[in-house]
């Protein structure tokens, strides 16, 4: 038997050989990093967008579509592009898919990555750049598991606590840090560390856009002129996908550049990397 396209991308089927452990699917590497410190060896976790792939410009590959037909649960992230551009085919093609947002209960940024009449509705969706959000981003993975597999809801819990004693700690770690700091600005060309900055009283001065496009001519001049006005020293860029404007726009400021993946799977590395340029800490 054939299987259909739409079968193939999203159901489960076609006589496709079981998987070790059962298979939970998330959106993005940093929750696969959350989440495996909860389900530790008990599941396979599995990311839509692999490290490097740009989320502007994501298309889900037909084995990504097929392996999250397969998955005992969805976990999205809550307010990503490509999350709401697949979210109803995924629910009409599995209507039993459990599919859990690891957002819900964060405090929305709203405004960064506007368009027009929608300045004051959209949701900033980089809420995993920030300690105090990973701790809900943690319960709200846990209360998954333990719907989508409740024989190891012991097991989730003990690790769940665990890991929240080391945010606290790393929480705790980077508030000291940054203390002497709070009310700096910091430069990034995506605005990606809007939670990150609320967390320790920081401003995120924004040079580029939420698109990673090159800005007008008069946009980087008033970007230079603006992020000159707040002092700013660490400017933060994604290296892979930001624009070549980056360059450009330090060659006048002349501030430290920083490379920075907030897409990574080695989710702490970056948050401590970020907090660590921010406290004057050697890199």
């Amino acid at each position: 038997m054939v299987c259909s396209l739409t079968a193939a991308w999203i159901a489960t089927g076609c006589g496709a050989a079981p998987s070790e452990r059962p298979i939970v699917t998330v959106s993005i590497e940093p929750q696969r990093y959350i989440l495996e410190q909860i389900t530790g060896d008990r599941v396979q976790v599995r990311s839509l967008l692999t490290e490097g792939a740009n989320p502007e410009t994501y298309d889900p590959s037909v084995t990504h579509m097929h392996n999250l037909g397969k998955s005992l649960g969805y976990l999205r992230m809550g307010n990503i592009g490509f999350e709401a551009a697949l979210i109803d085919k995924i629910s009409e093609a599995n209507p039993d898919l459990k599919i859990f947002d690891t957002s819900a209960g964060v405090t929305p940024i709203l405004g960064t990555h506007s368009h027009g009449h929608e300045e004051h509705s959209t949701v900033d969706p980089h809420t995993w750049t920030s300690v105090k959000n990973a701790k809900i981003i943690a319960r709200n993975m846990l209360q998954a598991m333990e719907q989508i597999d409740s024989a190891n809801k012991e097991y989730y819990s003990a690790n769940y606590e665990r890991f929240i004693t080391h945010l606290d700690s790393l929480d705790n770690a980077i508030t000291v840090s940054l203390t002497p700091h709070r009310g700096e600005s910091f430069m990034v060309w995506h605005p990606s560390l809007s939670y990150f900055a609320r967390d320790y009283g920081l401003n995120q001065v924004v040079v580029g856009n939420a698109e990673h496009k090159d800005n007008s001519v008069n946009d980087l001049r008033g970007a230079i002129d603006h992020a000159r006005e707040t002092g700013a020293r660490i400017f933060f860029f994604q290296k892979d996908i930001d624009s070549r404007q980056v360059s450009a726009i330090n060659s006048e400021l002349q501030s430290d550049e920083v490379n920075i993946n907030p897409l990574s799977y080695q989710w702490e590395e970056e948050i401590i990397r970020i907090a660590d340029a921010l406290a004057g800490r050697t890199l």
